[in-house]
């Protein structure tokens, strides 16, 4: 024979790793793996731009993985399927690596460092770990194309960018406004609302609050004689009460007055709550002490509640004095309105509200006309009394004449200039003094606080420094999503979620409440807004096309407003990379900036300064990253790359990146983006906990896949749980995997080559039909094909977790456990029958096939294994199992009745060998009898029909059947008190007597009928099976185990033959043994020596010429002294045997 299947001394998947991974660079097998199914069906896959500003980490291996199952399932079922890599190369991450690199800030830009210098410094670092990442990929064997990467920041992407953004602009979904939103002072940017609800955005904080009182200036004749009176308002950021204008009321919501005291100066005051929040801020202990005997300090404070309640409508227009004087907003200010937004969930039931500081704030302040507190800069802007950077304005940053009729210094000066959150301050400048704690200490002072208290609240941070966000007023660009948010919502049903809770959920519930997209971002490095206006804001252009703003340079330079088109070199239509090269253009700031259009009315416009949100960049990939429509319009338009049918990345990208390909592909194209989506979970420590680098926690994907190979880690990542449920890391489950999984499959082609390369087995004799095999080869091949259609099915659903669980228990429980080790035998010895080859046949169909199955979730070892087997088999004919077809099934080969025979077989085996280990019984130690009472005739005959089986498979010598328990097992019925006890009642403890006190046929006749009726207080009470546990008792000599449908019954007495026929099967075990350590060939001859031994003498005279068959021995003999023998230990028995090759 001139090939033999290749056999190995050791096993180990990281060399295998490396060894393919070699094979497949050096015959372009990917390329090849997609050119074999060129012109076949498309599958299209998108693939979200990771960043390559930051190394890959764990969770990177998980999504990944994910992503290449699936491509390389529908590659081998014939799809031709695009893999098309990306860098997202924008944005926040990138910026603020820089600046932190740099040792800047945001408003070192343009004064330290220029913004052409700092945009060059970021193109540069946003690809610093371009050969991690390439690396990573290459080595967990993710195939997707990184020849040829769209990358976000290029011209032709950008250029597709500006496209869809005029797109929207035509169909009146850009728009501009002024509005509060959220701001990242640490990011120095806007972000919009998908953003702010990243996950882990949202977190718990400790904060000093207040109760604020605003002493009411004309307060009505019943508030006046107790002191002065206050409207009592809470607030979790004090530092926003310099900036109130307003107190809101619930329209409908009660309110009284309460005579009582200060707490921090003693002072007699009237306060003005809501009736239900009453009990919160007044001890109700409290209420009963006399008013006029309380002294200042006194811990209880006593307080009286005015009879009258009020309304909020009623309350609406009375005014109060500014709480915190500093600045006059002039304008209609510091009075009572209302806004349905008011609750008594928490706090006294009277908002206090900054205009400048919160959405619902702005809104009901507008509607009742009451003025903001705005400021003056010296550059003659209205601003809110905190700037950009989380800090109170300076006054020397303030217009002079604004400062001097509007500001009173002498109460501003000591705060100007701080940080109204520590978190804001620079690194290095960080103080113990916090803001909100000296606000609400002058307040005390001044008698104008209630209460002060830390407490734990929910408060939004920046998903890319954690740094606390502000609500801030701002002129912004906006996506008016909302226009489309019943579509987006209908589009949505359509697609497949893995999980679906997550579409209907997390993704669904945020469309319901979709707000429009904040799509500016006042940063330098990203895609410019192509919008120029006019100053006074009157003209507007929006520029879709490299070519149009060309043609309006030209115009521009026509009229005199610029002096020569800096795009000169650019050639309109021509869509070669050297074309868009940024040595002709450069769509980025400050480039873009220089530009200076003309109006159609003969005025200068400017482009807006923002760049836009980076999530447009990514949400736009489908379209950017083909050029369209400049190019691929046709391929578009046809379906060939859109939409996508597949996409994965982790759950932090519901409303990143899966939102905005959702709406954008909704608003511009009344289409889905992808029709199925796998949204995977958090990769966690072992703990549960979060990894990070700080908690020593990180796993490094690097040092994991060297140590123990991809396939096993991608197999332990998929199997261990569903890929959208959190993963608890742990590297024993890797090595688990390894042993269980992967070792057993090795270890089981390792036994069929050891015989095959014996036999001279190359799988090239016809195949015997399948009737015509034995049984148990019938059985193997019908769970075979049973395993691929499942697993078909399972990879089709995006059930990556499902088909590899069952292709390991295939290979475990029913390859390894049952097919090989029943039919050890007929690989053994004797001449190359039908039978041998039969089983051969079949074991290699097995392995070859599983190699196949595999392939998707492992590809290192499955092409491995495909080989080892096919190059035998099929020569140089066969490259790999990449380039090989999935699987089909074989509907004719699966016999249900037979699997549920051996399945059957399987589990009253399971329950033997279970009796056995309750005893310590070995399994080479025979044992006489199973009994088991049939329910029924079908049953008895099922059981009839693998009882060979299971005798040889537990080494019991006969099983028997009982139709009824009749004495020999004695059955009882133990209640479910939880299922009866309501129904009986009192009466339970007489039904629980009754059913233990049942006899032995009417416990019968109550398993066969499933029910029972029983006579209780005159009535007939029905006990269904399911309100019982009936159970077995063993017996002497004998134990019992139920399970489900099945009893079994076992004779555990050890007779002195049994014994010795276990002592000779043990014997045959130790001499196996031996010859694998003497590494004596499996078709070597032996003799045998063992030194006499009365204890033995009776098992060798009865089992000696078994033995001596069993282990190939031409002679066996006792002698009575052996000199280097081996000692052997069994049953107390020490035995002196030597082996010899003959």
């Amino acid at each position: 024979m001139s090939k033999k299947f290749a056999e190995y001394t050791e096993f180990d998947l990281s060399a295998i790793n490396k060894s393919m991974l070699e094979k497949w660079e050096s015959t372009d097998l990917f390329q090849k793996s997609t050119a074999l199914r060129e012109g076949g069906p498309s599958f299209v896959f998108y693939e979200g731009p990771p960043s390559a500003n930051g190394m890959p980490g764990i969770h990177h291996v998980m999504a990944r993985t994910i992503k290449d199952i699936f491509c390389r399932y529908r590659t081998m079922k014939g799809f031709e399927v695009k893999r098309k890599a990306g860098w997202d190369t924008h944005g926040l991450p990138v910026e603020l690596g820089v600046e932190k690199a740099l040792g800047i800030t945001k408003e070192d830009i343009g004064k330290k460092i220029s913004v052409i210098d700092y945009n060059a410094a970021c193109r540069k670092d946003v690809m610093k770990y371009t050969r991690e990442w390439e690396d990573l990929t290459r080595k967990m064997g993710y195939w997707v194309d990184m020849s040829d990467p769209y990358i976000t920041y290029d011209n032709r992407y950008i250029e597709t960018l500006w496209y869809l953004l005029k797109e929207l602009y035509k169909k009146g979904l850009l728009y501009k406004g002024y509005t509060i939103q959220p701001y990242s002072p640490a990011a120095g940017s806007g972000l919009s609302t998908h953003e702010l609800n990243q996950p882990g955005c949202y977190r718990d904080v400790k904060d000093t609050t207040c109760v604020a009182q605003f002493k009411i200036k004309n307060p009505r004749p019943e508030w006046r004689q107790h002191g002065e009176a206050f409207f009592l308002a809470w607030t979790t950021t004090p530092w926003t009460l310099p900036s109130n204008t307003a107190l809101c009321v619930g329209p409908a919501i009660s309110y009284v007055a309460v005579q009582s005291y200060n707490f921090y100066t003693g002072q007699p005051a009237t306060y003005i709550l809501a009736k239900d929040l009453l009990t919160a801020h007044f001890s109700p202990k409290a209420a009963e002490l006399p008013l006029d005997h309380y002294k200042a300090g006194e811990k209880n404070i006593p307080y009286k509640v005015l009879a009258q309640d009020y309304k909020g409508e009623e309350l609406l227009g009375i005014q109060y004095e500014q709480l915190i004087p500093w600045v006059n907003p002039g304008g209609k200010a510091f009075e009572v309105i209302s806004g349905d937004f008011v609750s008594t969930d928490d706090g006294t039931g009277i908002v206090h509200i900054a205009p400048t500081f919160g959405a619902d704030d702005q809104f009901v302040a507008k509607k009742f006309n009451i003025s903001p507190l705005l400021l003056v800069d010296k550059e003659g802007n209205t601003r809110p009394m905190v700037d950009t950077g989380g800090k109170f304005f300076r006054l020397e940053d303030l217009d002079p004449a604004f400062v001097g009729s509007n500001v009173n210094v002498e109460k501003y000066a000591p705060y100007a200039g701080r940080y109204v959150k520590n978190e804001y301050m620079p690194e290095g400048s960080e103080t113990e003094d916090n803001l909100d704690v000296d606000l609400c200490v002058m307040l005390k002072q001044e008698n104008r606080v209630f209460k002060i208290e830390k407490q734990v609240h929910n408060y939004p941070h920046c998903w890319r420094t954690d740094k606390p966000i502000l609500y801030y007023p701002m002129d912004s660009w906006f996506i008016k999503t909302t226009a489309c948010r019943d579509q987006m919502i209908a589009l949505n049903r359509t697609i497949l979620w893995k999980p679906a809770s997550t579409g209907t959920g997390r993704f669904g519930k945020w469309l319901e409440n979709l707000q429009d997209w904040n799509l500016s971002r006042s940063r330098f490095w990203g895609t410019p807004l192509p919008i120029w206006r006019t100053e006074d804001g009157s003209e507007e252009l929006c520029i879709g096309s490299v070519a149009e703003l060309y043609e309006e340079i030209e115009k521009a330079v026509a009229r005199g407003f610029m002096k020569e088109n800096p795009y000169k070199d650019f050639v309109p239509g021509l869509y070669t990379a050297e074309n868009y090269s940024v040595e002709k253009i450069d769509l980025h700031r400050p480039y873009v900036d220089e530009i200076v259009l003309v109006s159609p009315s003969g005025k200068a416009m400017k482009r807006e300064p923002d760049l836009i949100d980076v999530w447009f960049d990514s949400g736009a990939m489908p379209y950017a990253q083909i050029h369209y429509p400049f190019e691929n319009k046709e391929a578009f338009d046809s379906g060939q790359c859109y939409p996508a049918d597949f996409i994965a990345e982790g759950v932090d990208q519901t409303r990143g990146w899966f939102f905005t390909l959702h709406a954008l592909a909704a608003m511009l194209f009344d289409s889905v983006a992808f029709k199925s989506v796998v949204s995977n979970g958090l990769i966690l420590d072992k703990n549960g906990n979060k990894m990070s680098k700080r908690l020593g926690n990180a796993v490094d994907p690097f040092v994991t896949i060297e140590k123990y190979g991809s396939d096993p880690l991608r197999w332990y990542m998929i199997t261990n749980a569903s890929p959208w449920d959190n993963l608890k890391f742990d590297e024993e489950g890797i090595e688990e995997v390894r042993r269980k999984f992967f070792g057993t499959l090795y270890n089981t082609y390792s036994f069929f080559v050891l015989y095959a390369n014996v036999d001279g087995f190359d799988n090239q004799a016809a195949q015997i039909p399948l009737q015509e095999r034995p049984e148990i080869d019938r059985w193997i091949l019908s769970q075979l094909n049973s395993l691929i259609r499942d697993t078909d099915q399972y990879y089709n659903d995006y059930e990556a977790t499902r088909s590899g669980r069952a292709i390991a228990d295939f290979v475990g429980e029913n390859l390894s456990n049952w097919y090989v080790r029943l039919n050890r035998k007929r690989f053994w010895g004797g001449g190359y029958s039908k039978d041998k080859l039969s089983a051969y046949q079949t074991l290699y169909t097995c392995l070859e096939t599983v190699s196949r199955l595999m392939a998707p979730i492992a590809p290192f070892y499955a092409d491995r294994l495909f080989l080892d087997l096919n190059v035998v088999a099929k020569g140089e004919r066969c490259e790999s199992v990449h380039l090989a077809d999935y699987p089909q099934c074989n509907y004719d080969a699966i016999d249900t009745a037979l699997e549920n025979r051996m399945q059957m077989a399987q589990q009253i085996s399971s329950m033997v060998l279970a009796l056995r280990r309750k005893v310590n019984t070995r399994v080479r130690q025979p044992l006489q009898t199973i009994m088991i009472p049939a329910l029924d005739a079908a049953q008895k005959e099922a059981i009839e029909a693998v009882r060979e089986l299971i005798l040889n498979e537990v080494n019991v010598k006969e099983l028997k059947f009982v139709d009824t328990a009749g004495g020999l097992l004695i059955k009882r019925i133990k209640p479910d008190f939880k299922k009866l006890g309501p129904r009986c009642g009192k009466n339970m403890k007489q039904v629980a007597n009754m059913l233990g006190e049942m006899q032995q046929d009417a416990i019968a006749e109550f398993e066969q009928k499933g029910y029972c009726t029983i006579k209780l207080e005159g009535m007939d009470l029905r006990i269904e099976a399911g309100d019982v546990e009936i159970l077995s008792e063993d017996i002497p000599g004998w134990l019992v185990a139920n399970e489900g449908r099945f009893t079994v019954a076992l004779d555990v007495k050890i007779t002195e033959e049994l014994r010795r026929e276990g002592l000779a099967r043990e014997l045959v075990n130790r001499i196996q043994n031996l010859r694998k350590t003497q590494n004596f060939e499996i078709t070597d001859r032996i003799h045998i020596l063992i030194e006499k031994n009365p204890a033995f003498a009776g098992t060798l005279e009865d089992w000696g010429e078994y033995i001596s068959t069993q282990t190939l021995a031409l002679s066996l003999q006792q002698v009575d002294v052996l000199e280097g023998g081996t000692i052997l230990d069994m049953d107390d028995i020490s035995l002196n045997i030597k082996i010899l090759k003959a």
